[in-house]
């Protein structure tokens, strides 16, 4: 950690403005990659519902799980309406339907 702080101090004595460019980089990067994976995940969460066979209740949750974290992380990135990734993911109308507060999964 010291390593990049040097890094950054030398930066900024040089070109003050380049010391946060670098910083905003890598906030970028890391909010696009927590995006893709949140994304990701909602792929793989709504494969395994449609492959889900005899009970899917257990996969629905995990579907909608998925999908409301994905939502949180596109919200605070800044990207506020959801109607362009429901269509183009073909999110299912059971999994936005239970997006709001629900009873806690029995084991």
């Amino acid at each position: 950690m010291s390593s990049l702080r040097e890094s950054l101090d030398l930066i900024r004595m040089v070109r003050p403005e380049a010391g946060t460019a670098a910083i905003d980089h890598e906030i970028a990067a890391e909010r696009a990659s927590s995006l893709g994976a949140a994304e990701a995940r909602v792929i793989k969460a709504l494969k395994a519902l449609t492959e889900a066979s005899g009970s899917r209740e257990v996969a629905l949750d995990d579907a909608r799980d998925a999908v409301w974290s994905y939502f949180v992380q596109r919200e605070l990135v800044g990207f506020r309406r959801h109607t362009d990734v429901i269509q183009t993911l073909a999110i299912p109308g059971d999994v936005l339907v239970g997006l709001g507060a629900k009873p806690a999964r029995k084991s």
